[in-house]
């Protein structure tokens, strides 16, 4: 029988393999082969070839040429330097490596007399390696490591641990000391070695290190651009298929934070197919969590809906930073899960004391982001909070404020608690906080004790004016918007703010906040005609006339003001206010009588002392303060503005409205409009 000269080669490294059984002929190799399980993973014609045994057994890796004259046997590697990374999804493991699934090693090719290289042996192997990762572990700065880097082996295994390192020691320095040990890192002689090096190597590297590889590269600030990064992609999207939990958690958070190209884009793609056939698999929280967050908000409905469930399964192993971890990786996701959402809630607001400043923040900001709204959690929270006011600085305060102002919670021992801090110590507030503190009251429509009023507004007055010169055009507005949505208005920041180029730039086509800046300009510009009509500087300012509001009238509240009046000619219904302000329903009440009476042909009522206008307005849900029926925001200026015109104002939350029977509406709105 002609055997193939590979085949012939395979007979003898079988031979030595069996160490010392007898292997003679093609059936006979063909049965160890099927007894074994062995498998040929890479062939290069007079390089190397490697087997695997497919049961699980010791990697064996070979050398050979037409002579072998010795096939020692190479020891695993051990007590490998330990992974960890910036993101708190990514563990570290001391044997990353070691692991026989997906394991390369560097090979030398035939020597020119046609023998295979000598390996080192395994006790100078381990040796070397220990002193390596000790010596690593001493490292403080990168260039420690490239120094170290120059006296090494070289071997692949080493240039993984090393790049980790680097990145290691980089992330626990400041921002400036960052940036410093960034240049001479990349002007380091040795850094432009191991990248090459990489390089050469990406395809010999085992999975764990050539994720950590790349995560440590990307992360250090090497151009994602370059060759380096884009072959690292390419390599990881062709051994996709052999990436462990643990690889795939770290290819994950990686990719989360790389910019679009397109081995980036091929490997998202690949990793969310992989994910879907691997769900099941999954059996720690960290590396589902890391591979929710890289999936983002791009991933297919049903694929979210396999995660879900997945997480709802491990939901009794999750820890405490687990439960907190998953609201940011549910907004990461743009994913909802009030299942999930839930059941982190009641969980966090049992250990709600043990949660730092900061994951209460992420926690609080993922909540905005999903629009998720718990009022058991959002009072835990503000109770917890009101519980530092002595402990926590008020720049700390500020911001969990503006993030309790904008999920609509009005918590009001925190706010009057703060209010009562910045009286008394007003120059702890820089700039960024006064600006937040305007906002989060103005926002929640909220002040503090009648006898304190005065004095918490004079305060913050009194710290604009002081901070004016530090501010932005774009926060100039914005506080005094605020200021006047208080009912607060300053001559001499509104001469400033009115100012033609002033206003120009904020109008400008190609602001991005051109809407948002209109908006509020026409909204200081009415609040400074009603309340301060004497203020000439409105005459020659140029605003944009605000469009028409396009908003539609509740049909249920309709036809409940129909049947109490009994005539539709007895209201108006859906009429604006100076093109801002809409109002559902006005009716023109006779306070004598009690009763709705037709609007003189004129409308003019302002004379009549007997005739009160009188203005239902509708509102949703978010127009209130989460759990309540106090207003907030746009809506309490609107009631402000029509109070300031002579209006009565009949506030009907939608939401409330709707749970009310048909009698109970009647009497809800009777009382509202009448006074009965």
């Amino acid at each position: 029988m002609n055997i193939h000269q590979s085949g012939s080669r395979l007979v003898r490294i079988l031979r030595l393999c069996t160490r010392g059984s007898t292997a003679t002929g093609y059936r006979n190799c063909r049965t160890l082969i099927q007894k074994h399980g062995f498998e040929t993973l890479r062939k290069q014609n007079g390089l190397s070839c490697h087997l695997r045994n497919c049961m699980g057994l010791t990697l064996i890796r070979f050398q050979y040429s037409e002579r072998i004259h010795q096939i020692p046997s190479e020891a695993e590697d051990v007590n490998n330097c330990d992974r960890d990374t910036k993101d708190s999804s990514v563990l570290s493991d001391p044997s990353i490596g070691s692991s026989a699934k997906g394991t390369s090693s560097q090979y030398s090719g035939p020597t020119s007399e046609g023998s295979s290289t000598e390996l080192e042996r395994p006790t100078e192997m381990r040796t070397s390696w220990e002193q390596f990762c000790n010596e690593l572990r001493q490292c403080t700065s990168p260039s420690d490591v490239l120094d170290l880097y120059e006296h090494s082996k070289m071997a692949w295994k080493y240039t993984s641990n090393a790049l980790t390192t680097m990145w290691e020691t980089i992330k626990r320095m400041s921002d400036d000391q960052r940036r410093y040990e960034q240049k001479l890192m990349f002007e380091h002689p040795l850094f432009e070695k191991i990248c090459q090096k990489a390089l050469k190597e990406a395809q010999l590297m085992s999975c764990n290190d050539l994720v950590y590889s790349l995560f440590a590269l990307v992360k250090m600030g090497v151009n994602q651009q370059s060759r380096l990064i884009q072959t690292l992609l390419r390599v990881s999207q062709e051994r996709l298929n052999n990436f462990d939990e643990r690889a795939l958690s770290v290819l994950s958070s990686c990719l989360s934070n790389m910019e679009e190209s397109k081995n980036v884009i091929s490997l998202r793609a690949g990793l969310r197919l992989l994910i879907e056939l691997r769900i099941s698999q999954i059996k720690t929280v960290v590396a589902l969590q890391t591979i929710m967050r890289c999936i983002g908000k791009e991933s297919s409905m049903p694929l979210k809906k396999k995660l879900e469930d997945k997480a709802l399964s491990l939901l009794n192993r999750f820890t405490l930073p687990n439960l907190q971890y998953m609201f940011i990786t549910l907004a990461v996701m743009g994913y909802r899960s009030y299942p999930l959402l839930d059941s982190c809630s009641s969980r966090i607001i049992e250990n709600i004391h043990g949660i730092p400043f900061w994951r209460l923040v992420h926690i609080l900001q993922s909540c905005k982001d999903l629009k998720y709204r718990n009022p058991a959690l959002l009072t835990a929270a503000g109770n917890h909070v009101a519980s530092m006011l002595c402990v926590w600085e008020v720049k700390q305060l500020a911001l969990l404020l503006v993030l309790f102002a904008e999920l609509g919670f009005r918590h009001i021992e925190l706010l009057d608690g703060f209010a009562e801090m910045v009286m008394a110590r007003p120059e702890s507030l820089n700039s960024k906080d006064v600006l937040s503190t305007l906002r989060a009251f103005s926002l929640l429509n909220h002040r503090p004790g009648e006898e304190r009023v005065k004095q918490f507004l004079q305060t913050l007055v009194d710290l604009f004016q002081s901070h004016l010169s530090r501010y932005s055009l774009l926060e100039l507005l914005r506080g005094v918007y605020y200021l006047c949505s208080m009912g607060h208005y300053l001559p001499a920041t509104l001469n400033q703010l009115f100012q033609d180029d002033i206003l120009n730039d904020l109008q400008c086509p190609d602001h991005p906040n051109r809407v948002s800046n209109e908006r509020m300009l026409q909204y200081i510009k009415l609040g400074v005609e009603l309340d301060n009509p004497s203020f000439a500087v409105l005459e020659s300012a140029t605003i944009a006339d605000p469009l028409l509001p396009s908003v539609a009238v509740n049909t249920a509240v309709k036809e409940m003001v129909e049947a109490i009046l009994g005539d539709s000619s007895l209201y108006r219904c859906g009429s604006v206010l100076r093109n801002i302000h809409f109002i559902d329903f006005e009716i023109a009440l006779d306070q004598e009588r009690k009763i709705a009476v037709p609007f003189p042909q004129d409308d003019e009522i302002a004379h009549l002392t007997n005739i009160q206008r009188v203005a239902v307005i509708c509102a949703p849900a978010s127009a209130f303060c989460l759990g309540s029926v106090h207003p907030k925001d746009r809506l309490a200026l609107k009631v402000r503005h029509l109070k300031t015109l002579g209006y009565q104002v009949a506030l009907v939350a939608e939401h409330e409205f709707g749970r009310l029977s048909e009698d109970e509406r009647v009497v809800f709105l009777k009382n509202a409009i009448f006074g009965e």
